[in-house]
Order: structure tokens, then sequence, then C-alpha cells
């Protein structure tokens, strides 16, 4: 598990937007569709959060799990969901995220290299995104959006991003 402390909030969501930036940070198109939600709130009140960085894996999943396994085994051992404003904070705050390896195509997987930000699903239909994760790709850091289903089987080596409560 790799912890970190991030502070969250004290942006309204086009400063937010404008800091994503302003530090070069790209995105995917999923992942501007959720910050463009009105569901997607920013708080205008700075706090800190304690994150914890887990694979599927450790959390007893060694053939994968859904993401509603995951999420329910993670809050069994007093991991919460993020707020789903902590995607883009954290991706100010993680700057030195290590390179993607990028040895082979993943198609319906999570990318090489990708921590899933575990945050509230704002949404059943799975043509929406679910919420962000963080990827680092030729030196460029990225805020992207994904999109799953509850029957998608995570792998046991993909990285989920909790709050410890």
């Amino acid at each position: 598990m790799i912890r970190r402390t991030v502070e969250v909030g004290g942006f309204t969501k086009s400063q937010l937007i404008h800091k994503l930036k302003k530090e070069s940070i790209l995105m995917n198109e999923l992942g501007e569709t959720l910050l463009d939600d009105d569901r997607f709130t920013t708080s205008d009140r700075k706090y800190i959060v304690e994150t914890v960085e887990i694979a599927v894996q450790d959390l007893g999943f060694l053939e994968g799990g859904t993401i509603t396994q995951i999420f329910e085994k993670a809050n069994q051992l007093g991991l919460k969901l993020c707020p789903l404003e902590l995607g883009p904070y954290l991706r100010l705050a993680y700057l030195d995220q290590p390179e993607a390896n990028l040895n082979g195509h993943q198609q319906h997987k999570a990318p090489y290299g990708s921590i899933t930000v575990a945050s509230q699903i704002l949404t059943e239909n799975h043509d929406l995104p679910k919420g962000f994760y963080l990827r680092r790709i030729d030196g460029v850091l990225w805020l992207r959006g994904y999109v799953c289903d509850d029957t998608h089987i995570w792998e046991p080596d993909d990285h989920f991003i909790f709050v410890k409560q």
C-alpha cells in the first residue's frame, strides 16, 4: 500500500480546469465529460485527505474482481470511496508518477501503469464515465475518465486509490 496526503478544495471548477491546463495535464474525452457534468462539484473550502493506493490482489482478489466487489472489500478493510473531486487534485499533487509500461495493448482493461481513483459512481449508464484514473505516458501526465459495467473484471495487478477512514 502506498499512502499519500492530498489537499483538496479551494478552487472553482473552472479554476481547477485552468490549473490542470497550466500544469500541462492532458485529459481524454471521458475525463472532460466527467468534469463538465453538473454532478461534479468542487468544495470551496480546502481539506486534507489521506489516501491509500492498493492493488486488487492485495484486497484478496487473486483472480481479479468486479468494481462492486473491490469497493465492498475495501470498505470492510476501513477504506472508503474518494470524493469525485479528488481525481484532479490528486493528479496535480502526484506529478512524479512513474512512466507507464507500454509493452502491449490492453483492450477492455485498465491501462498499464494507471491508478484508478475509487469514487462514487454517478450513473449506471455504461456509456458515461464512472470516474478518473491517473497515468503518465512519454513524460506526459494524464487525468482520464473510464467506463465499465459491473461485470467487468479488474485484473489482480490493477491499482486503486481509496481514502483512509
